[in-house]
Formats: C-alpha cells, sequence, structure tokens
C-alpha cells in the first residue's frame, strides 16, 4: 500500500515492517481511538522497529577490519624499520673491529677463470696457501696454465687446467661437465677472466667490442649457470666477480672495458639479491682500482704516488679474505669509497675538471696492455 509520500523504504518509522499496515497517526493529530496521536505513534514505531538491531550491535564491517590491520601493519613496519637499519650498521661496525671467524678452505674445490696468468694467478696461490683443497684453472693460453699448475701442485695442492673460453656458451658448458666427471663438484667459482682493447668507439673494432662483452660478462652468465645449479643442491657454494672501479666511474679510451665491467656488477649485484632466500650460497664482488698487470700495460695517471697502481698480490689476498668473511661487496683500496658519493653529490660539470686535474680524463693515451 502506497501513502501520501509514496513508498517507504524498509526501516522507515512510517510503515510497520511486521504487519505491513501503514501508520497513519502524524504527530499532534488524534488517533484513531481519539487519543493523541503521539503516543501511539510511538507505540508502533517500536512495533515497525522490532527485530532491528541497534548500531552498536551491527556485525562489523570485514573491510574496516582488514584495513585496521593494515593499517597497524604499516605503522608496525614504520617503527621497526629504522630500528633495524640502526641494528645491521652497529652490527657491521663491531664485524670490522672484530671479524668474523674465516671460512675453512680444505673442503673447498676452487675454480678461477682467467687463472694462468696476471690476478688469476695470484688468486690461485692465495687459495693454496689458505688450504684449498684442489684448485681448478680455466683459461685460453696452455702455456700459462701449465707453468701455474706446476707452480701451484709444487705448494702441495691438487691443480688441474682446462682450456676455455669463457666467451664460447657451449665450450664452458661442455668443459664444465668435463671437470665435475675428473675432478668434482665446485664450491667456488672466481670469474675472474676478462679482456680490454682500450679504444674510444669510433676506433674500435666490431668484432673487438663483441668479443670483450663475450668474455666480460657473457662468460659470467655461462660459468654461473654451469655451476650454480650444483652449489644450489648442495647448499655449499660461492661466487666471486673480480670486477673493477671502472664499473662506477668510466673513463674515455676504455669504453668496451668500462660497459662490460658495469654489466658484470649488475649482473653480481641481481645475482646477489637473487641468494638471500639461497642457505648456503653467497656471492662477492670485488671493484680494484688499477693493477700493475699486463692488462693495462702503459695506463698512467697523473699523480701517480697519490693514486699508486695496486699490487696484484694484494688484490688476490684480499679477495681471498673477503671469501672467507662472506663480504659481498669490496672496493679496493677504501678511498674509492670516496668516488662513489662524488659522483652521488657534485654536479657533471665538477666531475669532469675533477677527471683533468687527476689525468683520469688522459690516462689511456699511452695504453699498451694486451688482450
Amino acid at each position: 500500500m502506497k501513502s501520501p509520500w509514496g513508498v517507504f523504504p524498509r526501516g522507515d518509522k512510517s510503515k510497520c515492517s511486521v504487519s505491513g499496515k501503514m501508520n497513519r497517526a502524524r504527530p499532534g493529530l488524534p488517533g484513531p481511538d481519539g487519543g493523541g496521536g503521539r503516543w501511539e505513534a510511538g507505540i508502533l514505531t517500536s512495533i515497525c522497529n522490532f527485530g532491528e538491531l541497534p548500531p552498536s550491535s551491527l556485525p562489523p564491517d570485514p573491510l574496516s577490519g582488514v584495513l585496521k590491520t593494515m593499517v597497524w601493519k604499516w605503522l608496525g613496519a614504520l617503527v621497526i624499520f629504522p630500528l633495524q637499519m640502526i641494528y645491521l650498521v652497529v652490527k657491521a661496525a663491531l664485524c670490522l673491529a672484530l671479524p668474523a671467524r674465516p671460512r675453512d678452505l680444505s673442503r673447498e674445490n676452487v675454480l678461477i677463470t682467467g687463472g694462468g696468468r696476471g690476478i688469476g694467478r695470484h688468486l690461485a696461490r692465495e687459495f693454496a696457501h689458505r688450504g684449498a683443497r684442489k684448485i681448478i684453472l680455466w683459461g685460453r693460453t696452455e702455456k700459462c696454465l701449465k707453468e701455474t699448475a706446476e707452480e701451484i701442485s709444487l705448494m702441495g695442492t691438487e691443480c688441474h687446467y682446462f682450456i676455455c673460453d669463457v666467451g664460447n656458451r657451449e665450450e664452458v658448458y661442455q668443459t664444465a661437465k668435463a671437470v665435475r666427471e675428473k675432478v668434482g663438484d665446485i664450491t667456488i667459482l672466481v670469474n675472474n677472466a676478462a679482456v680490454v682493447h682500450g679504444k674510444s668507439l669510433m676506433d674500435s673494432d666490431d668484432d673487438a667490442l663483441l668479443k670483450s662483452q663475450h668474455i666480460n660478462t657473457l662468460g659470467q652468465f655461462w660459468t654461473t649457470k654451469a655451476f650454480l645449479p650444483r652449489m644450489l643442491e648442495l647448499q655449499n657454494g660461492h661466487i666471486v666477480c673480480l670486477n673493477s672501479v671502472l664499473a662506477l666511474s668510466a673513463i674515455p679510451g676504455a669504453i668496451d672495458y668500462c660497459t662490460s665491467k658495469a654489466s658484470s656488477f649488475a649482473f653480481m649485484e641481481s645475482l646477489t639479491l637473487g641468494l638471500l632466500d639461497c642457505p648456503g650460497v653467497n656471492a662477492t664482488t670485488i671493484l680494484p682500482f688499477h693493477t700493475s698487470t699486463e692488462m693495462f700495460q702503459g695506463m698512467r695517471v697523473r699523480f701517480p704516488n697519490l693514486f699508486p697502481p695496486l699490487k696484484p698480490e694484494t688484490v688476490a689476498r684480499r679477495t681471498v679474505e673477503a671469501v672467507q668473511l662472506n663480504q659481498a661487496l669490496l672496493l679496493l683500496p677504501w678511498t674509492m669509497h670516496a668516488l662513489v658519493i662524488l659522483k652521488s653529490v657534485l654536479p657533471q660539470s665538477a666531475l669532469e675538471e675533477i677527471y683533468k686535474f687527476s689525468g683520469t680524463y688522459t690516462c689511456m693515451n699511452t695504453f699498451k696492455g694486451r688482450t
């Protein structure tokens, strides 16, 4: 039944939800019994609202509960996160002051790419000196590999070498299979192999540019894919990358090398984060300054006494120490941290003046090197 004001919705006090009859009593007018309409209207209103819950008794809105839970979680995270950062910083400071116990290498099989000469040869010596079980050398020059392997064997450490070009994917996979069959599982992989051509973009041969990317960057993809799955199964492994500070601050005249090292740095950064939930498997990236090896022979800076080149044995020693202490990132020397800060705060024009003043802008003009 319709009232003079139209159809009343549910809960309207002018219609009884039980009987469906209209409440014709209006405030100030007599009701059907001739009595006061207000009193009867109150009775009828109570009847019409019978069975409806008061607002305080209504069931809680599920969505409201979810929102409250999310808000409390966010507030908790905002409080806990700064405390967590403070704890981690303090923990790192304590680790520097009180280094942890170095990792025992006596059960580790170490594979070093580019292990025949340069930093690779010094790495083999350092791992052998610190008690590695077996050392496996990869490289492209058999003469250098054989000399290093004989030297390591004389130190009392079992050493094997394999001729392998890490820039060749199929060759990497085949040689990795041969290593597993002949030597066993690799538990520490050191990606050290690299080449540099030391030319500007327009002076670089296309094949030389491709060679740099294949060896310096893609080679790490192939070696890591070849050995990482078994490390994950064993829950024991370490991926090490001998990179360069040029990954963070490029120089002219070495565009192939700088590009490949920057790509390699991103690869290791992503890999390190991806291994956070993989127990027993870790990664370490080393970013050394100019090292006195044949690779960068002829390279000169303006103030060699202020910025002397690193010795390869120093880089090797600090690298093995970083592996034993499970250090994710190491810049050599420590003053290179200032480079990262300066690049973050100074304008490009100021950085260019620093490059010119320090001789970085022209350091490759006298480059001879080797590939």
